[in-house]
């Protein structure tokens, strides 16, 4: 049986009892279909991504973060997990992405992370639901640039992070409220109003 490890909590976007076992294993997940490349765009930095960037970080990676266009607050908590860059997602990074992850939403962001990546980038679809995708030019695909997305995870996944996470030391960042409080949870996801994950206690 595998020991899941204590991970500490902070303060301060899912809605989840487990964090990391929800969060962390979707966005472990994202990750290793993201790819190997050295610079990783996270678009939509809440849950998944803020625990994303640390691994990517003890990878040896550059993290490059796009938050809503003007949410300082955000991109200021990005850079507080050793971002590299933090931005809106009307922006362009200030080089070129190997790969990037989408965990917001928002289907409209799907031709902005293609514009981001390099020649033969992948863009990675983490969410389970994204609203629609708006048509884009055919040269935001073209260099054999790929977009893909995430349905399962499976058990080895959930291994191979459980085994990593004691080495690297990763700090959720979560807001609790009661579980008769989730429309309110969900209000506050849904405007930006809390860092990291939303977790419900009874």
């Amino acid at each position: 049986m595998t020991r899941i490890p204590q991970i500490s909590k902070t303060i301060r976007g899912s809605i989840s009892t487990d964090p990391e076992l929800c969060a962390g294993l979707i966005g472990w997940r994202s990750l290793v279909i993201a790819g190997p490349g050295t610079r990783l765009g996270l678009y939509g930095f809440g849950a998944a991504a803020h625990i994303v960037a640390q691994v990517a970080k003890w990878q040896g990676r550059s993290v490059f973060a796009f938050t809503r266009p003007g949410d300082t607050a955000t991109q200021q908590f990005a850079l507080g997990l050793d971002a590299t860059w933090a931005g809106g997602s009307d922006q362009l990074p200030p080089e070129p992405l190997d790969a990037a992850i989408i965990y917001a939403t928002a289907g409209a962001l799907v031709p902005a992370a293609l514009r981001a990546v390099r020649k033969g980038g992948r863009v990675v679809c983490a969410g389970i639901h994204m609203s629609d995708i708006p048509s884009f030019p055919y040269r935001l695909l073209w260099e054999e640039r790929q977009l893909v997305s995430v349905a399962n995870l499976t058990r080895q996944d959930g291994l191979d992070f459980l085994r990593i996470t004691p080495e690297i030391g990763i700090r959720t960042h979560t807001t609790t409220y009661p579980l008769r409080e989730a429309n309110q949870a969900l209000d506050d996801l849904r405007e930006g109003r809390f860092d990291g994950a939303a977790v419900l206690a009874p």
